[in-house]
């Protein structure tokens, strides 16, 4: 692996050890996956936020890093296990709050970005077409890999820091064209429906893994790619998908002798019953991941002049900043239940205080058993609200 006179330096210390940490994790990285050389990056988003999935030895290593290291390329944050302002309404112990806030504190200390959120690309953190960045949150990544034309491999929140701190990454993967081309044809006829992308999705990762789809046949907005790739990341680890006609790439893709696999309504309801184990939750959760303006406007529509009737806890799980631009929706929603910054269902320490967690979001009733020990109701929005009234 090729380094510049610079690198070096900085990789015998010459720059300061985190610096120095930093860049023997960028190094290891390359070597491992075979990488010729580091490459700029415009942007970074990390993973690793929440105290629930880092721990204490999470945070032993963000203080060593803290202590001289410094992000040179814009840095946004993941969400943390809880509301930052409203963390004792969602049942969340002082001890963890307190070492959840020093994490935040630690992350902004090296000048990261502390809007907690998996959208970071509604949240002023948008990269363009062919920009390199270093993305961590597995929708997210995806999302930019797919619908912006940006590159970023599936990076690990350690290996995203490191790059964030050096404004480089190694040269691998979905950095390279090679690797970006479809592997497989997707077909597929859907309702206009953020449930049915979400579904589509789970089918897609359950049967083709780690695949790149091209898509035919559909034309997902903002709402619903980022809740297809979720649900693809979550299920399959894509991290990368085209759709005809729309995604930045896909008019220059070569699709001869590709497989083409069809998905149709029957796969789609056995992914629905098969990610639903429940019937009766005790939390309606819905934004995994964060609930865009439009949504907020949405969900506030169907909401508003209605009356909540029946004791089921519910969350509008969403950015800081989307959060600001929708006071009136924000409202609405309160009435009936809480719009929640900062965190989510999946990352939060919901164990404690739930059994049973309703969403439409696949890839939260992916992750709830095994993360949060849920039983899932998963199913759209709008039946799920109806449960309340």
């Amino acid at each position: 692996m090729y380094l510049t006179k610079e690198e070096e330096s900085i990789l015998k210390g010459e720059h300061g050890e985190s610096k120095r940490k930093a860049m023997e994790l960028l190094v290891a990285l390359g070597k491992i996956y075979g990488a010729e050389r580091l490459v700029p990056i415009t942007s970074a988003h990390l993973a690793g936020v929440s105290y629930k999935t880092i721990g204490e030895g999470g945070i032993d290593f963000l203080r060593e890093m803290a202590e001289d290291a410094k992000v040179c390329v814009k840095t946004t944050l993941n969400p943390a296990g809880m509301d930052r302002e409203r963390w004792k309404e969602m049942g969340v112990e002082e001890r963890f709050a307190k070492k959840q806030l020093e994490i935040i504190e630690l992350y902004g200390k090296m000048g990261v970005e502390t809007n907690c959120t998996c959208t970071p690309y509604l949240a002023g953190n948008s990269p363009r077409t062919g920009d390199r960045i270093a993305w961590a949150e597995s929708s997210a990544l995806s999302f930019a890999n797919s619908m912006l034309g940006a590159r970023t491999n599936r990076e690990g929140g350690p290996g995203a820091l490191a790059a964030a701190i050096i404004g480089k990454a190694p040269e691998y993967g979905l950095h390279l064209d090679e690797n970006r081309r479809p592997t497989v044809v997707i077909e597929a006829q859907l309702k206009d429906d953020i449930m049915d992308f979400s579904l589509l999705g789970q089918a897609v990762g359950v049967k083709m893994g780690a695949s790149v789809p091209y898509f035919k046949g559909i034309r997902p907005d903002v709402n619903q790619a980022k809740i297809m790739a979720a649900a693809m990341a979550a299920a399959g680890s894509v991290a990368i998908f085209h759709v005809e006609g729309q995604t930045p790439e896909a008019k220059d893709l070569d699709l001869k002798g590709i497989e083409r696999v069809q998905i149709d309504r029957r796969e789609m309801n056995e992914m629905k019953a098969q990610l639903t184990t429940a019937k009766d939750p005790d939390l309606i959760a819905l934004g995994c991941p964060h609930l865009s303006e439009s949504e907020m406007k949405m969900l506030a529509g169907y909401l508003d002049g209605k009356k909540k009737n029946q004791d089921i806890e519910i969350w509008f799980c969403t950015s800081r900043r989307v959060k600001t631009w929708c006071p009136k929706e924000t409202a609405v929603l309160e009435k009936f239940g809480k719009v929640l910054t900062d965190t989510c269902m999946v990352v939060a320490p919901i164990e404690n205080t739930h059994k049973v967690t309703a969403s439409n979001s696949c890839k939260a009733c992916n992750y709830l058993p095994g993360l949060c020990n849920q039983k899932c109701l998963c199913n759209d929005s709008i039946s799920l609200l109806e449960m309340v009234m």
